[in-house]
């Protein structure tokens, strides 16, 4: 009787009101990543009976590897696109820094200290396009492109005439291109589900404590399933042999992937659990209205760009780790390529919409293509276009479901 009590009250709804309440989102245009995950399940459907090659083992672990980078430089870029801004110069952001780091580093300086001053320009260059943005107006589009279309000189100057320095320091290097052990991975598998489960249930008594609705507990318990199966499957398969020769095995979860996993964490949790998320969300939405709520929006908006180019530079060092080198024309297409993942992964345009995990998987989806197409022996051509075209099909849905949704603009 009191646990009736306790639903009436509202305190926590039925199974079958939280199905009704999904669908009812789904009805007014509030997707989330759900095409995207579809187009995964399709995809991997469709290279698994074209290609023999795509669900090997081998293959696996390189799509993990292969699609961090542009993960990465994606969730960077879903801090200022919730804002309704957008950043361009984050890919070569991070390439110059690298560019500083590894010219530092080959001069003699303490790779540590080189990788700090790297960071910087990164941090730096944030702050600069949030001033320029929040302060003073200028469009995001353009004090970006100024940017973009400086920082290759940069490079070129750091660089020397060359336009290349190859990357000396071993530890980075391992990020992209050595694995855990064996045990590593289920231990950080373990690691991961344990947190899922304590922070939903840490979110469920402080919502029940401020008298607010809660999920019923099996739901709380089916995540913590999915998670269990998901990532069990990855770690298996990450921790069967893989190597093309048997005299050097290789095995165990790519080093790459556990930080990702981190990276997705923690901005996940900036996001959804602490106040300067429901800051960025609401500026998105409605400047004026979070202004009025007495929200400081310029610096809202300048600290959104910095943290876009700092993890965007984490991107640009996992680029360099794993071509062992940085060029001068790093950077200049992958922030366009991180755009489109986050749009097809279903962040909004518009502002006010989507989270760090919608642009990981849209991230997911163009390497599969991209991964797909290339074991079937098309040309980068190919997946150029079929890339460009998911992602005008996940424009157009966006733009669809601002349309159904309330008070959106109907014609």
């Amino acid at each position: 009787m009191a646990e009736k009590i306790l639903i009436n009250t509202g305190h926590e709804g039925s199974v079958s009101d939280q199905v009704q309440a999904y669908f009812s989102r789904l009805k007014a245009g509030d997707m989330g990543a759900l095409p995207a995950v579809a187009g995964i399940i399709v995809l991997m459907a469709l290279f698994a009976n074209l290609s023999p090659f795509f669900l090997t083992e081998i293959n696996i672990a390189n799509l993990f590897v292969q699609s961090a980078v542009l993960m990465v430089t994606a969730m960077a870029l879903v801090f200022v696109l919730l804002l309704a801004e957008i950043d361009l110069s984050a890919g070569v952001t991070a390439a110059t820094g690298m560019a500083l780091f590894v010219k530092l580093t080959n001069s003699g300086l303490a790779w540590p200290l080189a990788l700090i001053l790297g960071f910087l320009v990164g941090i730096v260059t944030g702050w600069v396009l949030g001033f320029f943005v929040a302060k003073i107006g200028v469009p995001s589009f353009v004090i970006s492109l100024a940017f973009y279309l400086g920082f290759p000189g940069v490079m070129l100057l750091i660089l020397g005439s060359g336009g290349i320095l190859r990357l000396e320091v071993d530890v980075i290097k391992a990020i992209m291109n050595s694995n855990l052990p064996v045990w590593a991975g289920w231990f950080f598998l373990g690691i991961v589900v344990a947190v899922v489960l304590a922070l939903s249930m840490w979110d469920r008594s402080r919502r029940l404590k401020e008298d607010l609705p809660v999920r019923p507990t099996v739901f709380i318990f089916a995540k913590v399933v999915a998670y269990l199966l998901l990532g069990g499957l990855a770690v298996f398969l990450l921790n069967l042999p893989r190597s093309l020769v048997a005299e050097n095995p290789i095995q165990g979860v790519p080093i790459v992937v556990p930080i990702v996993v981190l990276l997705l964490f923690l901005g996940t949790f900036l996001l959804n659990r602490t106040k300067f998320g429901r800051y960025i969300y609401a500026v998105g939405g409605n400047p004026e209205a979070a202004r009025r709520a007495g929200i400081n929006v310029a610096r809202i908006r300048i600290y959104a760009f910095m943290l876009c180019s700092s993890l965007a530079t984490i991107g640009g060092l996992m680029h360099i780790s794993r071509i062992g080198a940085v060029e001068s024309a790093a950077g200049r297409m992958i922030v366009l390529q991180a755009v489109g993942a986050a749009v097809v992964g279903g962040v909004s345009l518009f502002g006010g919409r989507g989270k760090l995990f919608n642009a990981a998987i849209g991230a997911i989806v163009i390497s599969i293509i991209d991964n797909g197409l290339g074991l079937l022996g098309f040309p980068a051509g190919v997946s150029f276009i079929v890339t460009a075209l998911v992602l005008t099909l996940a424009a157009t849905v966006d733009a669809l479901a601002r349309k159904r949704a309330p008070g959106g603009l109907r014609i």
